[in-house]
């Protein structure tokens, strides 16, 4: 097993700098958003570096030479793309005199989907990984650093290293060994089974075809569909799009296979799309967008195809993205998701772990009365993944 003392860290301006099988090594490759091609394509498109404000500092840790252990880390200039929102914070410390800016950020850029930060396979290792972070934001003067959409395994190591942790909300959808779609709806209360069989009915008679396209299947005409899609998302959501064009041609380069493009097409022109990531046991919705407006369009799209996907292929889990209380009456309950964060000032540090003291209870508050307006019958919520 790894010593700390056996442990060397260093940070790396650049993805490419380090190896793929070296960071890819250090996990399980279960998570697509981890992986050393996404981040590459993020670095490679210049969706991140330059003028973004994402300036990566990769955190690797290494022992007799050999890599045991990394972290997708990022010196920030401000807090947009992350999902977990701090911006609070940050006017709150610099109205006291600080400089909230720059911060140091582990997490994937633009990516609210839970999944390893502390890539490594020894619990040490990942101690180590946190305490560099909080030696680095130590000791170059940074205000705070920021480990988001973590697991629970890694809050828990993190909280025993005095980081505060938060907790936040996403809606997703839970596998309970369904054999289809209908199979799904039969452990919906009759009113809600009925309203997304309607529903379902509504969308796919909008005057085309739907077509759900993966790996070689997915040609550049529907990437150069899709591009036009997001632009029309992201310039109504962030004022901007996050992601280059380029990005999306690396995505196609290296992770085809990791995609599950959702495709709307009337007289052959595609004209909505929902773009999923496929991780070990758990789809990941990302990104929708459309050229025209169909009723229902969006939930067959981005949740139900979702289901049927990944029933048909065993998938765990859908996790289709931050926000939207839309998705409870579509199956998707609320479930807890985890950051951490290491706060320099120590009373600054107070006042804030005192707010999520107040935030945590209320946001466990939310979810239970959330829950209970969720669309299963309180039968079928009691058997549970049991069948």
């Amino acid at each position: 097993m790894t010593t700390m003392a056996e442990l060397t860290f260093t940070m790396m301006p650049e993805i490419a700098a380090i190896p793929a099988s070296d960071w890819d090594g250090c996990g399980d490759g279960g998570d697509p958003f981890t992986s050393h091609r996404f981040l590459l394509a993020l670095e490679s498109s210049g969706s991140v570096g330059g003028r973004t404000g994402w300036h990566p500092r990769h955190l690797v840790a290494r022992a007799g030479g050999s890599v045991v252990g990394v972290a997708p880390c990022y010196l920030k200039a401000h807090s947009q793309g992350e999902y977990i929102f701090d911006h609070a914070w940050a006017d709150a410390w610099q109205r006291a005199g600080g400089a909230y800016y720059p911060k140091l950020q582990c997490a994937v850029p633009f990516t609210p989907a839970s999944g390893p930060r502390l890539i490594a396979r020894d619990a040490r290792v990942q101690a180590g990984l946190l305490a560099a972070m909080a030696q680095v934001t130590d000791q170059a003067g940074l205000s705070s650093a920021h480990v988001t959409f973590c697991t629970g395994t890694e809050r828990a190591l993190a909280e025993a290293q005095g980081w505060l942790a938060r907790t936040t909300t996403q809606y997703h959808w839970e596998n309970r060994g369904y054999a289809d779609f209908d199979d799904f709806l039969a452990r919906l209360s009759s009113r809600k089974r009925k309203a997304i069989r309607k529903e379902r009915e509504r969308a796919q008679a909008f005057g085309g075809t739907i077509r759900s396209l993966r790996g070689d299947d997915i040609l550049p005409r529907h990437w150069d569909a899709f591009w036009t899609f997001y632009q029309d998302t992201g310039g109504r959501k962030w004022g901007r799009p996050y992601l280059t064009r380029a990005f999306f041609d690396a995505l196609h380069d290296t992770m085809r296979d990791d995609c599950l493009l959702v495709l709307a097409e009337r007289d052959g022109r595609p004209v909505a799309g929902a773009l999923n990531l496929i991780g070990r046991d758990t789809l990941f919705g990302r990104y929708w967008g459309c050229v025209e407006d169909h009723p229902f369009l969006h939930f067959e799209l981005c949740y139900h195809r979702a289901i049927d996907w990944a029933i048909a292929h065993g998938m765990a889990r859908v996790e289709a993205g931050a926000q939207g209380e839309h998705k409870l009456a579509r199956g998707y309950m609320p479930s807890q998701t985890h950051s951490v964060h290491w706060i320099a000032d120590a009373g600054f540090r107070a006042a804030i772990a005192n707010y999520l003291q107040h935030e945590t209870a209320a946001v466990g508050d939310d979810m239970a009365e959330t829950a209970a307006f969720g669309p299963y019958r309180r039968d079928a919520e009691a058997e549970g993944g049991d069948r």
